[in-house]
């Protein structure tokens, strides 16, 4: 008696999508289960396990999620004055001017009486009735203030350390760093913090034409995400001569020494590194542990910041993943999107005709190709 057939899970995904599309031909499920080859408790399971729903379960869940949003609004609406409260009662006002801006918040947009205000921030009413000394002639800091204001419209770009270095070596005064930075916030003259630049990297060699294979591999990523919203990392890589698609990696998040792996499985899958690797300035394409990786091995060049179309070949591959595969499909989990994503790389290699390629192929025309690399760039016949 022969064993029973063991499915991997990428086999139970590509089931599931094909019963899907059954069952929206008007099949019923014993006919699903027949022509998938198992039985119908066997995918019942598989559905249960791996997400899978029908038509029927779908436009009920629809329907149940509308009627959830519609019941959330209206809790919300109840609950908002609750949560506001709540929200302020915590504890996490600490100064007598943040809980005074807070008591006046739930008088003007709750209407709640001083009283009780006072008494969920945790403020004294005495001490709210008072008026901060700042904003008195008394203030003895006054003059101070008026310091740090002239010198930070007269130095912009500077923070209240450098204020505070001016007063002690400039103005040859005994302050403390901490009653500067205190004054300075109090003042609202806190400086921007600017993003930096990303920096671009360093091509090892010149720009070579990708006139024979495994002279230029371009390289790049792509976002996509799951049902429940999180991120989906897709790296691809193409030999900008044959098109093929080279690198399947499809996680959560990809970081410089997993893409150094990939790409080491790579090489030894294809018989050696090429030429070179186009790729733009990502972090982790001008990371150390890849400069260290392709050091003495393949060459490293980097289109100018902002300019895509320097590395056409892969973002035109790029285009077609995202419109013929990742626009047209939902991932409820990314075991799914691993399987239709790899898919979709298979046939682009072994179906796509590619006009480029005298629509071969890519497969196809590598197969066939014997250029070799030379300074002069190579037609197709």
């Amino acid at each position: 008696m022969a064993g029973r057939k063991r499915h991997s899970a990428e086999d139970i995904v590509r089931k599931l999508r094909r019963a899907d599309e059954l069952a929206a031909e008007g099949k019923t499920g014993e006919q699903i289960a027949a022509e998938l080859e198992v039985s119908p408790a066997t995918l019942y399971n598989w559905r249960r396990t791996y997400g899978g729903m029908d038509t029927d379960a779908a436009k009920e869940l629809k329907e149940l999620r509308e009627q959830n949003a519609r019941l959330k609004k209206l809790l919300a609406d109840a609950e908002l004055e609750k949560d506001a409260l709540r929200e302020v009662a915590k504890g996490k006002i600490l100064s007598p001017a943040a809980k005074r801006r807070a008591v006046d918040m739930l008088k003007d947009v709750l209407g709640m009486s001083e009283r009780l205000a006072c008494k969920a921030v945790g403020l004294a009413r005495s001490t709210c009735r008072r008026l901060p000394l700042a904003q008195t002639p008394q203030d003895p800091d006054a003059e101070m203030r008026a310091w740090l204001r002239a010198y930070a419209t007269k130095h912009p770009c500077h923070g209240f350390r450098r204020a505070w270095a001016a007063l002690r070596y400039d103005e040859h005064r005994e302050v403390n760093k901490k009653k500067v930075h205190r004054l300075w916030r109090e003042e609202g003259l806190q400086v921007r913090v600017h993003s930096p630049r990303k920096r671009a990297g360093v091509s090892s060699i010149p720009a070579i034409v990708a006139d024979a294979p495994n002279v230029v591999w371009a390289i790049d990523f792509q976002y996509d995400s799951t049902v429940d919203g999180k991120a989906i990392k897709i790296a691809s890589m193409i030999d900008e001569h044959t098109r093929v698609s080279l690198l399947n990696l499809v996680e959560r998040s990809i970081t410089a020494d997993r893409l150094v792996d990939e790409l080491q499985a790579v090489f030894a899958a294809t018989g050696g590194p090429p030429r070179v690797l186009r790729m733009d300035n990502g972090p982790e394409f001008i990371s150390q542990a890849l400069q260290q990786f392709c050091e003495n091995k393949v060459g490293m060049v980097y289109i100018p910041p902002g300019t895509p179309w320097n590395n056409g070949h892969i973002e035109s591959f790029n285009n077609r993943l995202r419109k013929e595969c990742l626009n047209r499909n939902h991932w409820n989990t990314l075991l799914e999107a691993r399987v239709v994503i790899g898919d979709f790389k298979h046939d682009h290699n072994h179906r796509h005709r590619h006009s480029a390629l005298g629509y071969r192929t890519p497969a196809e025309y590598a197969a066939a190709c014997r250029h070799t690399h030379t300074p002069m760039a190579c037609q197709i016949n």
